[in-house]
């Protein structure tokens, strides 16, 4: 059997070290790197990233990056590269925004710096694209042939993000053990080529435990505007450990609803993390081998943190049965991350799963409140 395990070649994290961006960018021989920012992002990095190339001696070009991860934004971005003649990207932001800069990058045979100002995903650290249509919609992902060169974390600047991002980035870091355990059962491969290592296994459980133990403090951190080590412990975990965990340990059921609950107009006012959380008490209640403790645990923390249990959570209460129904036929089959369970996940199981997760999320949120 072949297993494969897949790692970024540097991680960088700690309170203002975006400032270093110069002397790294310099690193690999650029003159003038492609900045790929939104708004915010630039309004609230641009001083001290500019200067830091300056001082380096670099040029560089900007894309204001807005709307969604579109293979047509993307093709305009390469161009305005190309035109501009840069000769790296440098890609700072929330996930999308990394995203793009990722397949840039690929596209061009470019190296891609990766500056995540959010901890809301573990996007940063993946040779992966997820794609979305205009309109906010999953249309797909492609997978590179390698990690991001350097991926630098500023805690300083995350910290200042609110709050509900940190929290997405929890409930998509908290399904990377619990969908890595499944294919680890069947030996599923994982976007790295080959099944779960014991590393990417170990790393994916160090991230549960972090989240479980830390998350607390961290949210803490975040209302005082101010780093703590919780905080360090819990971007980490939902960056490092998460990225390098799930995509060397697999994914399952919990990211097949978190990249496709999109089909849902209702649902798009909710984050990534938030879908993957719901994810999560849907995967829950389709294995028969999950311990009961483990479930109330998870979704008891879920809760109490203000993450995803139910429809009502996503605006999906009011969503028909049978446009449900429509979506699981979709979203089993050939192609599904359903299908890295040890056992058959079909329609009707996924269905059922997503009806009882409802109902116990609501339960659980009602016995807390």
């Amino acid at each position: 059997m072949k297993k494969a395990i897949i790692f970024p070649p540097k991680y960088i994290q700690g309170e203002g070290v975006l400032e270093e961006i110069g002397e790294i960018t310099k690193t690999y021989g650029a003159s003038k790197p492609m900045l790929v920012w939104g708004k915010r992002t630039r309004a609230a990095s641009g001083d001290f990233v500019l200067g830091s190339l300056k001082e380096r001696g670099l040029d560089s070009a900007e894309w204001a990056f807005e709307g969604e991860c579109s293979k047509e934004q993307c093709s305009a971005i390469e161009a305005a590269i190309r035109e501009q003649g840069c000769d790296i990207v440098v890609g700072l932001g929330g996930g999308k925004c990394l995203d793009i800069s990722k397949a840039a990058a690929a596209h061009l045979g470019l190296r891609v710096i990766i500056c995540p100002t959010v901890c809301s995903s573990d996007a940063p650290t993946s040779a992966c694209t997820v794609w979305y249509s205009s309109e906010g919609v999953c249309t797909g992902f492609d997978l590179w042939p390698v990690n991001p060169d350097a991926i630098i974390v500023d805690t300083g600047i995350m910290v200042l993000a609110p709050e509900k991002m940190l929290k997405a980035g929890i409930g998509d870091a908290l399904a990377t053990y619990i969908e890595a355990r499944a294919a680890n059962r069947k030996h599923s491969p994982a976007s790295s080529g080959g099944a779960p290592t014991m590393t990417a296994m170990a790393l994916a459980r160090i991230c549960f435990d972090t989240l479980l133990e830390d998350t607390d403090a961290a949210l803490t951190a975040v209302s005082a505007g101010v780093v703590n080590p919780s905080f360090e412990r819990v971007v980490e975990a939902c960056t490092l450990l998460s990225g390098v965990g799930w995509e060397s340990g697999g994914l399952a059921t919990a990211h097949q609803l978190g990249n496709n609950l999109t089909a849902f107009p209702e649902a798009h006012g909710a984050m990534h993390g938030e879908k993957v959380a719901f994810g999560i008490v849907t995967q829950f209640m389709l294995d028969p081998d999950v311990e009961m403790d483990e479930v109330y645990e998870v979704v008891d923390f879920m809760a109490s943190v203000g993450l995803a249990v139910c429809f009502e959570d996503l605006s999906m209460h009011g969503v028909e049965r049978e446009r449900i129904m429509q979506w699981c036929e979709n979203n089993t089959g050939e192609g599904a991350f359903t299908n890295n369970h040890s056992f058959p996940v079909g329609a009707k199981e996924l269905y059922n799963a997503m009806l009882a997760a409802d109902a116990f999320g609501r339960a659980r949120k009602a016995e807390l409140l």
